[in-house]
């Protein structure tokens, strides 16, 4: 469902099986996913694919002295056009966690919930083609 035109997204998340399930449901939104497990790593990823990620999809709680909530602020400050979604099991978002424009999805989550949140957060034309035929679910 992806080709080399299709835009990237960063997955971040320490537990292997949960990144791979969003990497997967990413990938049929029509992204070309890319993985990282904690804080530290997913920088390095972000830096050397500058200009090129349009999507952060980051758990909260990770190994670390940094958690997803510092990387979404990082993201937001360094690369403005990266649209964010943070996910927790546990972590609540509070006001001043989260960078405007940025969503929450509370895990255990569905591939149609994140469509959906998707729906929300991404502007009509930087929706992948994929992600525009599943509008309604």
């Amino acid at each position: 469902m992806t080709d080399d035109t299709s835009p990237f997204a960063l997955v971040v998340d320490d537990d292997a099986l949960i990144l791979l399930n969003t990497c997967d449901i990413l990938h049929d939104a029509g992204f070309r996913p890319l993985d990282a497990g904690d804080v530290a790593e997913a920088i390095d990823v972000l830096e050397k694919h500058d200009g090129s990620i349009r999507l952060l999809f980051t758990d909260v709680q990770m190994p670390g002295e940094r958690d997803g909530f510092d990387l979404a602020r990082e993201t937001s400050t360094r690369w403005p056009e990266i649209k964010i979604m943070v996910a927790s099991g546990k972590a609540k978002s509070g006001p001043a966690d989260m960078p405007d424009g940025a969503v929450f999805v509370e895990k255990p989550f569905s591939a149609d919930l994140v469509y959906d949140r998707l729906q929300e957060l991404l502007p009509e034309g930087e929706k992948p083609e994929p992600l525009k035929s599943k509008v309604g679910g």
